[in-house]
């Protein structure tokens, strides 16, 4: 699904923030992108949904190289993935139905899969009967549930998140963790990234851990295993 073969990436104020990164992710898999504030995190996430270009190497998503990909083609490439934020993003002054459905309005679905989709996307997250509410009215965990719903509405392949538990205490980080965890387990792919390493410890699933923009050995399984003897 994901795939950096050598890539670097050189902002235009001279920061190299990724230097010769190469790493994999399998289709259905989720995999935490780990390291200090700086490592590069957020440069590979922009890398992955075409914010921004490698400078040098080869970045392929769901069999497309996104270097490659000419401008009218970018619009349907990130259809195919959804984003979740730390901070929300969510439109202040429209309703939670409202929010969740602006990735099927801009695509121009029709308003009858629409109502069908948002109201699926909500029950997923455990906010169905909330639809009408403001983002305002909902905790801040509630707030994190929408954004979740509004990346999965289009049914994507692939899920991104930037820090999304970072504004959460312990107990809501993980609630939205195993939530993502869900979508996983029903094959979407999900790449995080994030500094929190009990949720990492608790997941127990693959960890890539970058360090001043290289990738460090990738950390080992966090459950040892055990053989069983007589």
């Amino acid at each position: 699904m994901i795939l950096f073969d050598r890539v670097s990436k050189r902002y235009p104020n001279g920061r190299e923030a990724l230097t010769q990164v190469s790493f994999g992710v399998e289709s259905g898999e989720m995999v935490f992108l780990t390291g200090r504030s700086g490592a590069g995190k957020s440069t590979v996430l922009k890398l992955v949904a075409l914010l921004e270009r490698p400078t040098r190497g080869t970045v392929t998503v769901n069999g497309k190289s996104t270097g490659s990909l000419k401008a009218r083609r970018i619009p349907a490439f990130r259809r195919q993935i959804g984003v979740v934020f730390q901070d929300h993003k969510l439109l202040a002054d429209r309703p939670v139905f409202d929010n969740v459905a602006l990735p099927l309005v801009v695509a121009g679905a029709a308003l009858k899969e629409i109502d069908k989709r948002v109201r699926a996307a909500l029950d997923q997250v455990g906010l169905l009967g909330k639809e009408r509410m403001l983002p305002v009215e909902l905790s801040v965990g509630e707030q994190q549930r929408v954004g979740i719903a509004r990346a999965v509405v289009s049914k994507p392949p692939l899920i991104i998140a930037d820090e999304p538990t970072g504004n959460l205490d312990p107990d809501l980080a993980l609630e939205v963790m195993r939530l993502l965890r869900r979508f996983s387990d029903v094959g979407v792919t999900v790449l995080v990234a994030t500094h929190d390493q009990h949720i990492v410890r608790e997941l127990a699933k693959r960890e890539i851990v970058l360090a001043s923009g290289e990738v460090q050995d990738e950390a080992a399984d966090p459950l040892p295993h055990v053989v069983a003897t007589r």
